[in-house]
């Protein structure tokens, strides 16, 4: 197996990865005849609410060239970086359009970059075609997709407000965007074991 048949297959791992998340997300179900051909034309339509993604998929395009700089000259690396930090705060200003999601609290989901499963308030049929709108935190990367509703059942949660649970997956995403979902997937797994970490060795450290 080559090296990159190797690297594909690591990354078709990954999108089965799952984590409990907490994200800013909204859906509405839609007839079949409103899903779109082309998920970039889509995408174009509402540029303003994805141009966080597009921004870190291109700093994740330049990551390596950075390194180099960084190598070479810190002055010149540091002068990038905050030039960086600047075009964030821009892009994130475009996400003042997007009060669907800016304007409700985080939902607790569970995430991969397959679908997601998540309590809602109404009842959903399988098979309902649905489109759903990610905004990932703390990077504010807005992600659009499309899926279909594989499961429904009566919610365990403690929210009476949120009696269904709903797994859905997605059948048309933007391979850029199903990248930035399997990195933030990626850091937030870190995270937790840093955490699970901390916790072990504080509980070792009192006894």
């Amino acid at each position: 197996m080559s090296i990159d048949d190797q690297e594909k297959t690591q990354d078709e791992r990954r999108e089965f990865f799952r984590i409990d998340d907490s994200i800013r997300v909204s859906y509405r179900v839609i007839p079949v005849a409103d899903i779109p051909t082309s998920i970039d034309e889509q995408l174009r339509a509402g540029e303003r609410f994805t141009v966080m993604t597009r921004l870190q998929e291109i700093s994740q395009h330049l990551s390596a060239s950075m390194h180099r700089i960084e190598q070479r000259d810190t002055d010149i690396a540091d002068y990038l970086k905050a030039l960086d930090e600047k075009i964030n705060l821009l892009g994130r200003s475009f996400l003042t359009e997007a009060r669907e999601l800016l304007d409700q609290p985080s939902r607790q989901v569970n995430l991969s970059a397959g679908g997601l499963a998540m309590d809602i308030t109404e009842a959903v049929e399988v098979g309902s075609k649905v489109e759903v709108k990610m905004l990932l935190l703390p990077s504010f990367s807005g992600l659009l997709a499309y899926g279909e509703v594989v499961g429904t059942e009566s919610s365990e949660g403690e929210d009476e407000g949120y009696p269904y649970h709903v797994r859905i997956n997605f059948t048309m995403i933007r391979g850029s965007d199903q990248d930035a979902l399997i990195r933030h997937i990626t850091r937030r797994q870190g995270e937790m074991l840093r955490h699970r970490r901390e916790m072990k060795e504080l509980e070792e450290d009192g006894t």
